[in-house]
């Protein structure tokens, strides 16, 4: 169902797959917190949360690019 709403919407099928991938990571890593903290480790569960937002930060950063690029197609100059 995403594809094809991705493909009717004519965005690149590549975004789609990492924004997934990063919801993925997202929703791992605020569960490994939990768990951590559930078992009384709290500095053990704010460095899975920092481990997930590096991850999620690198993964994102083609597509930061890439809307930077066209924010910048946009500006008439």
């Amino acid at each position: 169902m995403i594809q094809t709403l991705a493909i009717t919407a004519n965005v690149n099928l590549i975004y789609v797959d990492t924004i997934l991938k990063i919801i993925g990571i997202a929703y791992i890593a605020e569960f490994a917190a939990q768990i951590t903290k559930d078992a009384g480790q709290g500095s053990l569960a704010s460095k899975i949360e920092l481990g997930g937002k590096i991850l999620i930060l690198a993964m994102a950063i083609p597509i930061l690019s890439v809307l930077i690029e066209t924010i910048l197609q946009l500006i008439p100059g």
